[in-house]
């Protein structure tokens, strides 16, 4: 694996592995030093064009984990602002002796054109509504540690589909992985091909939450146009949002879960983030597990396609 750049490439044998990997790494996690000497010597760069909170800092702590030092890029006191070209900012970047970069960009396709640029590999850490793989393998990390397999689950994933990032690489990756996938939302936040995807669509949530295993919710992306295709946000919440007598309606062993930021009160309800079946905080932590799988596969572990 030279890049991680999509799910799309990604067959169940290679997401298998890079799952087992991260259980070992989080095992890692809970010793009194949580740290290996897997990645000592190697520097990674965190270059994020977009605002980030979880993948931002679960990739530095992954890399602090993995003992490889980090230099981390912000474009606000960059020389972006005056004139310097992205490929000029990347190439600068790997001047400096980075081994690896990790790239959110809000224009999608950014982390491909500059693998193509670099020597090095790339992760991709979000690129516009187009993908986000380390978020999708700390999902389904999630609910395997939950389930023991993601064969046979049914997972619908509610929400603000078109612009979600995350829904793509999640449906990849939840399908590969055995699992049956269901869209919910309103029809225009629905993807305009969703026939061309492996999934089922519905725009009502209330008749599948008794057969569903994981509710996936999503931010209703008001930065990207989503909230301008219904009336309001507390109409969207009535319709979509995960409360507490939507959550009462699941199986007893069913989950919720949200890739974060949440909007509370919106599509998910103050008491159900907080739930004992919500696995929101559960998502945050493997990912700093994920993440060290894949640095370590893509720098300092078996170089395999």
């Amino acid at each position: 694996m030279n890049h991680l750049l999509t799910m799309e490439n990604l067959d169940r044998g290679t997401l298998e592995s890079l799952l087992d990997e991260a259980d070992d790494f989080a095992e890692v996690l809970t010793r009194p030093i949580p740290k290996v000497p897997a990645l000592r010597g190697k520097t990674v760069a965190t270059m994020f064009f977009e605002p980030s909170t979880r993948t931002r800092m679960s990739f530095e702590k992954a890399a602090k984990a993995l003992s490889a030092d980090t230099v981390s890029f912000s474009p606000g006191t960059s020389a972006l602002s005056k004139g310097e070209s992205l490929k000029d900012t990347v190439l600068t970047v790997r001047a400096m002796g980075v081994d690896l970069m990790i790239v959110r960009h809000q224009a999608t396709g950014a982390p491909w054109r500059i693998a193509e640029w670099l020597d090095i590999p790339i992760i991709n850490g979000g690129d516009g509504a187009h993908q986000h793989p380390t978020q999708a393998l700390l999902d389904c990390l999630t609910i395997r540690q939950r389930f023991g397999s993601l064969d046979g689950l049914t997972i619908a994933i509610v929400g603000d589909v078109k612009h979600s990032r995350v829904a793509r690489s999640d449906i990849f990756a939840m399908t590969a992985l055995g699992a049956k996938v269901i869209l919910v939302g309103p029809s225009t936040l629905l993807p305009l091909d969703p026939e061309a995807w492996p999934v089922t669509v519905t725009s009502n949530l209330d008749e599948v939450l008794d057969a569903v295993d994981v509710v996936y919710l999503l931010r209703v992306q008001t930065e990207r146009g989503g909230a301008s295709v219904f009336p309001s946000l507390a109409e969207y919440a009535v319709k979509y949002g995960m409360n507490t007598e939507r959550l009462a309606r699941l199986r007893p062993d069913a989950v919720v879960m949200h890739p974060g930021p949440m909007n509370r009160g919106v599509e998910i309800g103050y008491d159900v983030a907080d739930d004992d079946r919500s696995l929101v905080l559960q998502q945050v932590t493997n990912g700093i597990a994920v993440r060290m799988a894949v640095l370590f596969r893509l720098i300092g572990g078996e170089q395999d396609a």
